[in-house]
């Protein structure tokens, strides 16, 4: 269990080879310093940052993001290194913050290089502090310990190095400001030139976000035996990030298999129509002295060219990524769109802000003599202004809409291709539902879009089994402020949401409605009896949203309200995950209780925190922390306003999870290239009754022949 620390307060570590995970309120610096016993540093080979990113056993990111991964072996440092600090900085001209108590706490969590969360700590109470020393890890009696320091600095990162006894600390700090501003320039890559007929797209690079919940793939060693570090960009795209999104990330989001940094396709050298496949998509056949050793086939590949509209241009193909089997390169596939997307757009606000930033400084200029701003020599100088902007900002977006027309007829050929653990109930894959044999490999949340284009929607999915567990938020804050994108969204949901912001009433129904929606999923793409869902409910308000649920047997019951109903369900659930978890430590998996249902379990809380006491608070923080690595997740239906009166002892539950709204939001930050993904909810249609249907057939598949 992930332990809690405060300010000030240490804890030891079991193991020298881990890895420091950071999450921030948006773009920080991260960095590490090797200290003697007194914590002093020997000169500036003994900081580790952005500019210089590997140290003897130490590697950190080298650009500024939300999250983090600094990579630590600490067997590997010199002998007189007895602190290690993590500091982490505000960079400047980049348009983030100024000050860590503009944004939301930062945490850092010490983990195993398997993920297994060690220790974390929230750095609480920062106010104008542009530089913190967050943790550091420090040498006693040959054993290794982590302190939370959480030690703030007004003057920013010159100040705190001069504080650890850095002469140098003023150009250091130069020197790492410098280095960040090239890793920026990096993660958001310029327009490329635009030229007749064609457009190019910026390099490539992992996806946010949303998905924001989508865990990182393990990483493989580096020459020196550390794990390599996650840069800005990559590590925002792990949760997920929330996903982005998350799904989460994250919602941040894994990039397909083979995908390759800067590995772009070859532009047409006749200006004809660019190549929209994914670079890590299968485009020829493998040659067999690559082939895989491994017996399973890696499916049929692609044409070298691949079929062809009647103008020359490639025709999108369902499931052309790379991957084991067709429900693997369709993920794949997806999460190419994602990034595509996400870069044509990133494209497309450069060139639109270069082209507002050149027009003010044309139009500076030609007003900077006075003899200029009468007249039709003035008059003459701002119309030229205005039409290079205009042609600057069509010709960026006539770029934006042939990727988008190639990723559009992606999408129309790959949505109605997708699994059910993928496809939308609107998909006619429901219609020939059948229960599964085997457990799918991931689960769709819900969809993702931007503004610039509001019909294009892409699959927000995320891994199985679920690392994080959900929050569908019921607060006000839910529905977000009025927009386009809004306007959009609300024409395709039921009920009050056309007419304007739900009232908290319906708030609540929707929120609990994409709840079963979503737990109706997880049942239909497990194989009959192998996962489970159960429910809290203390004022008893859920009933008629768990109906189907209730009908079709798949909760035998409606949940028992007040206090007694919920410590019975999380006594249950945490017995499950205690006996589980000793089972599978000591390899005794036979010596589990007969009456022990060791399918996966999920939890919907409702209303909550309703009917909780303290001890309850306790297991279910116990459950939310412990619970997935042993198949229990949980998803909460709350309003985080509601919770204010336990103080922030729930905050970091409420971090864990990945935030959900039951209307569309543009809540899903991308820390990549600093999107903001609207999120939609998984509901199905108006009217419909196949979430009904499939789990009546599931019920049917559950019943014994």
């Amino acid at each position: 269990m992930t332990a809690e620390l405060v300010r000030g307060q240490n804890h030891p570590l079991d193991r020298t080879r881990v890895e420091i995970r950071v999450a921030a309120g948006g773009p920080v610096v991260a960095g590490v310093t090797l200290g003697d016993e007194q914590g002093r540093l020997s000169g500036v080979e003994a900081v580790a940052h952005p500019g210089a990113p590997r140290r003897t056993g130490i590697e950190v990111p080298r650009q500024a993001a939300a999250e983090h991964r600094i990579a630590v072996d600490l067997d590997a440092l010199p002998a007189a290194v007895h602190r290690v600090s993590v500091l982490l900085a505000l960079p400047s001209g980049i348009g983030g913050l100024t000050a860590f108590g503009a944004a939301a706490a930062p945490a850092v969590t010490v983990t195993g290089l398997d993920g297994t969360g060690l220790v974390r700590y929230t750095i609480t109470g920062l106010g104008a502090e542009s530089a913190v020393v967050a943790v550091e890890l420090y040498r006693r009696q040959d054993a290794w310990k982590v302190r939370a320091v959480g030690q703030g600095y007004a003057d920013g990162l010159p100040a705190m190095l001069r504080d650890q006894g850095l002469p140098q600390a003023a150009e250091l700090a130069a020197e790492i400001e410098e280095a960040v501003g090239r890793g920026q320039a990096r993660a958001v890559p310029a327009p490329a030139p635009m030229t007749a007929g064609r457009s190019e797209r910026p390099g490539t690079g992992p996806a946010a976000a949303p998905a924001p919940d989508q865990p990182s793939p393990a990483p493989a060693p580096a020459a020196d035996g550390l794990t390599p570090s996650a840069t800005g960009a990559g590590a925002g795209a792990a949760s997920g990030t929330g996903a982005a999104a998350g799904p989460g990330t994250g919602v941040g989001a894994k990039s397909p298999a083979g995908s390759k940094a800067g590995d772009l396709p070859p532009a047409p050298a006749d200006g004809g129509p660019i190549d929209y496949r994914h670079p890590g998509r299968r485009s020829t056949p493998a040659p067999a002295a690559a082939a895989p050793s491994s017996p399973r086939p890696a499916g049929p590949p692609t044409s070298a060219t691949g079929p062809s509209a009647p103008d020359g241009s490639p025709q999108p193909v369902a499931g052309d990524a790379a991957g084991w089997s067709m429900d693997e390169r369709l993920y794949n596939q997806v999460w190419g769109m994602f990034e595509d997307l996400a870069r044509s757009v990133a494209a497309y606000r450069s060139a639109a802000d270069f082209a507002e930033t050149r027009l003010e400084q044309e139009l500076d200029r030609a007003l900077a003599d006075p003899r200029n701003r009468l007249g039709t020599a003035g008059d003459a100088a701002r119309a030229t202004a205005r039409d290079k902007h205009a042609t600057l900002v069509t010709q960026a977006r006539a770029a934006l809409d042939r990727d988008l027309a190639q990723l559009t007829a992606e999408s129309e050929v790959v949505e109605p291709a997708l699994p059910p653990a993928f496809a939308r109930w609107d998909n006619p894959v429901w219609q020939g539902y059948h229960a599964p044999l085997e457990r799918p490999m991931a689960l769709r949340l819900g969809d993702l879009h931007l503004p610039e284009v509001l019909d294009l929607r892409i699959p927000m999915l995320v891994r199985l089994p679920l690392e994080r567990g959900l929050w569908i938020d019921c607060g006000p804050d839910s529905y977000g402020r009025p927009g386009p994108e809004r306007d959009i969204g609300r024409r395709e949901l039921p009920g009050a949401l056309t007419d304007g912001a739900p009232d908290e009433a319906e708030r609540r129904r929707l929120s609990m409605e994409a709840a079963v929606a979503i737990a109706a999923r997880l049942l239909a793409i497990h194989p009959a009896g192998e996962f489970a869902v159960q429910v809290i409910d203390p004022a008893g308000a859920a009933a008629p949203a768990l109906a189907p649920l209730v009908e079709s047997g798949a909760l035998p019951a409606y949940p028992l309200p007040g206090a007694k109903g919920v410590a019975a369900v999380l006594e249950e659930l945490t017995r499950r995950v205690e006996l589980v978890q000793m089972a599978v430590r000591h390899r005794a998996a036979d010596a589990l209780p007969a009456d022990l249902d060791t399918a996966e379990q999920l939890l919907i809380v409702h209303d909550f925190p309703h009917g909780f006491d303290d001890r309850a608070l306790t297991r279910l923080r116990y459950l939310a922390d412990e619970g997935p690595a042993v198949g229990v997740h949980l998803m909460l239906v709350a309003d985080r306003a509601q919770s204010r009166e336990y103080g922030p002892v729930l905050d970091p539950l409420w971090r864990s999870l990945l935030r959900l709204t039951p209307v569309p939001d543009a809540h899903l930050a991308d820390p990549w290239v600093g999107h903001a993904w609207t999120y939609e909810p998984p509901l199905a249609p108006s009217g419909s009754q196949v979430v009904r249907q499939v789990l009546g057939r599931l019920a049917a598949a559950r019943r014994p022949s």
